[in-house]
C-alpha cells in the first residue's frame, strides 16, 4: 500500500511538473537540448542560466563540468541568483571568496545521471560538495531542498540538468557562515 501511494505521488508530481506553466521559455532550452552539448555548453546556450555560467567560470569549474561525468546539475536560474540577499552574489564572485563559491556550486551537483523518473519522495543524494540534498515530491511538483524544479531532464552529453528556482545552500559547519 505504501509503495502504491508513493508511486501514485511520484506519477502525480511528474504529471503536474509536466503540465505546469514553465518559468523557462521553451526557446531557452530547445536550442540547448542537444545531447552533443556538455553541461557547460548547454548552460551557455540557455539565457536564463547566464549567472550560473559566470559563477562556474569564477569558481574555475568549467573544465570539471565539461569532463566525461556523468553529472546531475540542479541549475539555478538568473532570477534565483537575483533573489539572494543584496551583495551576496557579488561577494561570492570575488577571488578571495572562491572557496565558498565552489562549495555552494558543487552542492548543486551530484555524481551520476539522475533523471526525474529516478526520483522518489524523501530521497537523499550526496553532492560533489560532500553533504546531502533532499528530494521532495508533492502535488506541487519536485523540490530539491528549498528549490522547486521548473524544468527537468535537460540532457547533455555528460549528464542531465534540472533547472531550479532558487540557489540551494549547504548547511554551514559551526565554524563557517554564508
Amino acid at each position: 500500500m505504501k509503495t502504491i501511494k508513493s508511486l501514485g505521488l511520484t506519477i502525480l508530481a511528474l504529471a503536474l511538473l509536466a503540465m505546469a506553466p514553465a518559468a523557462i521559455e521553451k526557446s531557452d532550452t530547445e536550442q540547448s537540448h542537444n545531447h552533443n552539448s556538455d553541461i557547460v555548453d548547454l548552460a551557455v546556450q540557455t539565457d536564463v542560466l547566464s549567472t550560473l555560467v559566470a559563477a562556474v567560470e569564477a569558481a574555475g569549474l568549467v573544465e570539471t563540468l565539461k569532463s566525461d561525468g556523468p553529472f546531475t546539475v540542479f541549475a539555478p536560474t538568473n532570477e534565483a541568483f537575483e533573489a539572494l540577499p543584496d551583495g551576496i552574489l557579488e561577494s561570492l564572485l570575488m577571488e578571495e571568496n572562491r572557496d565558498q563559491l565552489i562549495e555552494i556550486l558543487t552542492y548543486h551537483v551530484i555524481p551520476g545521471k539522475v533523471m526525474s523518473s529516478d526520483l522518489s519522495d524523501g530521497m537523499t543524494a550526496e553532492t560533489v560538495q560532500g553533504t546531502e540534498i533532499t528530494i521532495s515530491l508533492s502535488n506541487y511538483g519536485v523540490s530539491v531542498d528549498d528549490a522547486s524544479v521548473v524544468q527537468a531532464d535537460v540532457e547533455a552529453s555528460n549528464g542531465v540538468v534540472h533547472i531550479i528556482d532558487a540557489v540551494i545552500i549547504p548547511q554551514p559547519e559551526s565554524d563557517s557562515s554564508y
